[in-house]
């Protein structure tokens, strides 16, 4: 239950992300860096990046750590098909963007879950970005963190649900001030996934940081047959 617990957690963070863009220039606002994420996503096809991650689990005053990478593919009915795969821990999950598959080799292990019922109720809006729908001003609350930029100067933002759910409490984007420029210079984005690190919080206090790098995209019909496979 805790893996499923954590599982639907990271889901959310990543449905979220996979919808996201950047930050920039001095008079930005918390709408400028909304609106260029939503425009990167429209231009979203397909994306590979590493990533790290980190959970904090409060009740057990526990960190866990995990790494690996993570691959994209939107399809032409606009839902998103996606695959994790954990080096550390050794896991995968997989959708097709109807069915989620957990995988644990070292268990010899797979647990299948409907995507819809994953996300029912209040994380509705999670689903809604997996599949292209979703809209950051739509579902969040938008604001900048109390700490607007990081020390590379991209901009935070705070990100409250406006319908409450389990999953989501608050969801933090530390987003690539460049990408903002860029956007409110020429109103297109060249970089379809400009988000640097997420942190999610859920209702009981636990936390998961993830950490992106070395993004690509892969636009071929071979990347979208082994996204899928199982």
């Amino acid at each position: 239950m805790q893996r499923i617990s954590r599982l639907l957690a990271f889901l959310a963070t990543f449905a979220v992300l996979t919808t996201s863009l950047a930050a920039a220039t001095a008079a930005a606002t918390p709408q400028d860096v909304v609106a260029t994420l939503e425009k990167g996503y429209e231009a979203l096809a397909d994306l590979q990046a590493d990533f790290s991650q980190r959970t904090t689990i409060a009740s057990l005053k526990r960190e866990e750590r995990g790494a690996g990478e993570l691959f994209i593919k939107k399809t032409a009915g606009g839902a998103a098909m996606f695959r994790f795969n954990y080096s550390k821990p050794h896991q995968q999950i997989i959708s097709n963007g109807k069915t989620v598959w957990y995988y644990l080799p070292e268990n010899k292990q797979v647990m299948i879950t409907d995507a819809a019922s994953l996300f029912e109720g209040g994380n509705a809006m999670a689903l809604n970005y997996l599949t292209g729908m979703g809209h950051l001003s739509a579902d969040f609350t938008v604001a900048f963190a109390e700490e607007r930029r990081d020390t590379k100067g991209n901009y935070i933002l705070d990100l409250v649900p406006k319908k409450k759910s389990p999953a989501v409490a608050k969801l933090q984007l530390t987003v690539s001030a460049r990408a903002v420029e860029e956007f409110q210079a020429s109103g297109t984005v060249r970089e379809p996934f400009p988000v640097i690190s997420s942190v999610i919080y859920d209702q009981i206090g636990n936390r998961t940081r993830i950490d992106y790098r070395r993004f690509a995209c892969r636009h071929s019909t071979s990347f979208q047959r082994w996204i899928s496979r199982k």
